[in-house]
């Protein structure tokens, strides 16, 4: 890689002389001749003529009759989501967040991927288990990314990747945390769904530029089906912010030249996120109050919903629910 092609040879002919990428490169007009000498439009006619007919495997395929998909119950790979379930057409009233405690106390600069991993799933994990559950053999059991369709996977492989480290853990890497108030220590996943038996919403804390790296919209998802209801950072990356208001989770950040350590959170005490004003408020009051006792601290949080669009987003639950409810609006029309 290292190498200038404006000024280094590429290698020596026959004779011992340099050749640069200038004396290769074609000229235009050689380039334009070559262009008219090999494509043409039936070239074009010929391949796109049977795009739809499909091969033998894609026509001797089984398919259901009627408008509606029907999902495959023993399938590992498609599931039927539960983003729906006990959805009303109406929207529900949003109100303050009461009692939550913090499922991951996280450092700066989070990506996508140390959230929602799209690797290989790890033999140990919460995912694995489910996979071998279901009959998958270890040599199958593929990765995060291409298991996406199922949400029993994803939401088993969030915050799962093997090098994130969770401060509510110490001396543990990857999906690890510890469970409040009795201190148990448990994989992520399984102490978020005793934290749903025990109807507890759950608090995600962070530090400087949160969800950064590729737009990974499992990352929100995840997050929303382990029960989480807010998130509280230092900064996000644009696009994973709007793709938690997309999912309706609360994105919050510090006031400025605040964070965890400066305000001396520990990510065990219970929460309060109170003033969201039915998702109005550009600020709420957060209380953290530890079970040792002491003065509970309080402080002010942004709420990073940034316009208009997304306060719909995050009023109707996320996105999803937003443009089902449009369009079932504009049918009753």
């Amino acid at each position: 890689m290292d190498i200038d092609l404006y000024e280094d040879p590429l290698g020596e002919d026959r004779k011992g002389q340099p050749v640069y990428l200038k004396d290769i490169w074609p000229g235009q007009a050689e380039i334009h001749e070559t262009i008219l000498a090999n494509i043409h439009s039936g070239m074009f006619k010929q391949s796109y003529a049977s795009v739809f007919a499909g091969d033998a495997n894609w026509n001797g395929l089984d398919v259901p009759e009627g408008e509606i998909y029907r999902w495959q119950d023993d399938s590992t790979y498609v599931k039927n989501p539960p983003y729906f379930e006990d959805m009303t057409l109406e929207t529900q009233p949003l109100n303050d967040i009461e009692g939550a405690r913090v499922l991951a106390l996280l450092g700066d600069s989070v990506t996508t991927d140390h959230i929602s991993p799209a690797g290989s799933i790890a033999l140990d994990s919460p995912a694995a288990e489910y996979l071998r559950e279901h009959g998958v053999e270890p040599e199958d059991f593929n990765s995060y990314g291409s298991r996406r369709g199922n949400h029993e996977v994803m939401m088993r492989g969030t915050f799962a990747n093997i090098r994130l480290r969770n401060l509510l853990a110490p001396g543990t890497e990857g999906g690890w945390t510890t469970h409040q108030p009795d201190g148990e220590q448990m994989t992520i996943y399984d102490a978020a769904l005793r934290y749903k038996k025990e109807a507890v919403p759950l608090l995600v804390i962070a530090g400087a530029e949160y969800g950064t790296g590729s737009s990974r919209d499992w990352a929100a998802k995840g997050t929303l089906l382990l029960g989480v209801k807010a998130v509280l950072a230092i900064s996000y990356e644009r696009i994973h912010r709007s793709n938690l208001i997309g999912m309706g989770v609360l994105p919050l950040q510090f006031q400025d030249g605040a964070s965890a350590d400066k305000l001396g959170l520990t990510g065990k005490e219970t929460y309060a996120i109170t003033g969201l004003d039915g998702g109005k408020a550009k600020r709420v009051q957060v209380t953290a109050t530890s079970a040792q006792g002491g003065e509970p601290i309080h402080f002010e949080a942004r709420v990073r919903i940034d316009t208009p669009r997304e306060r719909d987003y995050f009023v109707n639950g996320g996105i999803l629910h937003y443009v089902l409810r449009q369009l079932a609006t504009k049918q009753a029309a």
